[in-house]
């Protein structure tokens, strides 16, 4: 299959930005085809054919379609040429695997929509903070960050001396998580965090795919 990959979905959103920044670092040229699925009315009733969850991104592919971006990614890893961004070693494999979970589970609730949201997103809006809310995001952000610092260790990025998945998965979170004082103070205080920070953010594909 050559056709160009297309992509569906906002670029704010983080998950879109994960999928999108696979395909830049391995090279694929890809179509982002917009769609706000908080627009009013949700998302149209055509493109729930393609996400029976109405949620983004979904993925197609010289015809085969797929969403929920974790299959997204390591479909993108295995059916293009490029640097291979899953390990090969079985235990590094199953730890990529484990961070991915842990920042599906964990850190998007809590940093983005515990934290950015009710620190940036709600005020520039209009709407005013949940402080209450805030909080509870904050003390599991913390334990988030700590959890994720031991799982690192003293390796460049998140599993070893390679980029994986892992890294591209959480590198979207921390973007918004570190639009917040909050976050600025907590990732200070693992010093392994603020340098992949540091390694991450300087990529070329986080500016490519930086949201409008």
């Amino acid at each position: 299959m050559t056709t160009q990959p297309r992509l569906f979905g906002a670029d704010y959103s983080v998950y879109v930005r994960i999928a999108r920044l696979c395909l830049t670092e391995k090279g694929i040229e890809h179509q982002l085809e917009p769609l706000d699925i908080f627009a009013e009315g949700g998302p149209p009733v055509e493109y729930l054919v393609r996400h029976p969850f109405g949620r983004i991104p979904a993925f197609e592919h010289g015809g085969f379609t797929l969403y929920e971006t974790s299959a997204i990614v390591r479909y993108i890893d295995e059916a293009f040429e490029g640097p291979k961004l899953q390990p090969l070693d079985v235990m590094h494999r199953a730890r990529c695997n484990q961070l991915i979970s842990i920042a599906d589970n964990y850190a998007y609730p809590e940093l983005v929509w515990g934290v950015y949201v009710e620190r940036v997103s709600k005020p520039d809006r209009g709407v005013p903070t949940d402080n209450e809310k805030l909080a509870a995001a904050l003390s599991k952000a913390r334990n988030c960050l700590a959890a994720m610092s031991d799982l690192m260790g003293n390796g460049p990025w998140f599993v070893g001396q390679e980029l994986t998945l892992a890294d591209l998965y959480i590198a979207p979170m921390f973007d918004y998580f570190l639009m917040t004082s909050e976050g600025t103070e907590l990732i200070h205080q693992h010093g392994n965090l603020k340098e992949w920070w540091a390694r991450i953010a300087s990529r070329p594909s986080m500016a490519a795919t930086k949201p409008s």
